[in-house]
């Protein structure tokens, strides 16, 4: 039964023409994955669900996606891969906070998909060697906050981060454009096998699926999701590492680059960024640890027991009980225990925060000022 229940899984993601939006929308309104597959009276109705039509409609009843996902799942299990899907418990919180996130991940390895703190290091393909440098002072300047070290295992910046984090004992997580029985570019397997050991690589994509220019994009959209910031070292005035920092900003993430020479092409994209007021600018790993909070001077800080804000309307006062009983907290479960609309607490919250109550940190979690 479990077997099946992948299978239709599998096939969800695997349906042409139906991004992740619109397949949760799908999940939504038929009650389940296995309704999409084998109910007969939904299936009747796909072409009314918003944003399918016929012709996806079409696509989606064609019992060829049903057979690829029975052999995909057959490779998954003979080479010991793991998959994680966005309704279950495991699924990367950070993730879940992205309405564009995969509705499933391939993993290899055994890495912790919600680490504590978790931080995207990206950049040119053809860094300067004070950009290498850069780079490997950073993760290095890193590992007292143990933070995992989240790239795409590209040529330059991403390859560096990623030994170094493994030289620095740190888990890294390797989120590549391809199904994970390929590996682009080849020169990086070793890399790659020790990244399965200390780490993962992780993809949305099956095995077999062709290189594609647009699958980086949408690779770089799960590297800013997995992440609670993003560190731009070097970039050109366009390529992936300035779409990953774009993305982590829509998704309310951190993000910081290091500046560079007015002159310098691979700084003109960090520079910009900055002049921009859309990166933080950074220097040292140091200052990546500060805006984060991650720093052993904030780590020390006393407990200081939060003051009784006697002025607060009642559903203000509701939520301050929960984040306080909980220390930090996320959107989700803010609502779900304080019994309130998410627009709702949304727009209250932003009240206290003005108000100096409570403050945001990275993944739309909150705590008390």
């Amino acid at each position: 039964m479990e077997d099946l229940q992948w299978t239709y899984r599998i096939a969800l993601s695997m349906l042409k023409g139906i991004g992740p939006v619109n397949a949760r929308n799908l999940v939504a309104w038929c009650g389940g994955v296995e309704a999409l597959f084998t109910d007969p009276a939904v299936r009747r109705s796909l072409d009314k669900v918003p944003g399918i039509g016929p012709v996806l409609a079409a696509s989606i009843k064609n019992a060829s996606v049903v057979k690829a996902a029975e052999k995909e799942l057959a490779y998954v299990r003979k080479h010991g891969l793991r998959m994680v899907f966005y309704l279950d418990a495991d699924y990367p919180r950070r993730l879940v906070h992205c309405p564009d996130a995969p509705v499933l991940l391939f993993v290899k390895g055994n890495a912790d998909l919600d680490p504590a703190r978790s931080i995207s290091i990206v950049g040119t393909r053809t860094p300067t060697e004070h950009g290498k440098r850069l780079c490997e002072e950073l993760v290095e300047g890193l590992a007292e906050s143990g933070a995992a070290i989240i790239s795409g295992l590209a040529y330059g910046i991403d390859i560096i981060a990623h030994r170094t984090a493994l030289r620095s004992a740190l888990p890294t997580v390797a989120c590549v454009a391809h199904g994970l029985d390929k590996l682009y570019p080849g020169e990086h397997a070793a890399t790659a096998k020790e990244i399965c050991g200390h780490g993962a690589l992780l993809s949305e994509l099956p095995s077999g699926s062709p290189f594609a220019p647009g699958n980086f994009p949408a690779r770089n959209r799960v590297i800013a999701g997995l992440s609670d910031c993003t560190v731009v070292v070097e970039s050109g005035p366009k390529g992936g590492s300035l779409i990953t920092a774009g993305i982590a900003n829509s998704y309310d993430r951190e993000v910081m680059a290091f500046p560079g020479r007015p002159t310098d092409e691979r700084s003109i994209g960090c520079n910009r960024l900055i002049q921009r007021s859309e990166a933080h600018l950074v220097t040292h790993a140091r200052d990546v640890l500060k805006l984060m909070e991650w720093d052993a001077e904030a780590r020390k800080k006393k407990p200081v027991q939060a003051s009784l804000f006697t002025s607060l309307m009642p559903d203000e006062q509701a939520l301050v009980d929960v984040i306080r009983a909980q220390g930090k907290i996320d959107i989700d479960t803010l609502c779900f225990r304080s019994k309130m609309p998410q627009h709702k607490a949304a727009a209250l919250l932003l009240n206290l925060e003005f108000n100096g109550v409570v403050r945001s940190l990275p993944g739309k979690v909150y705590a008390l000022s």
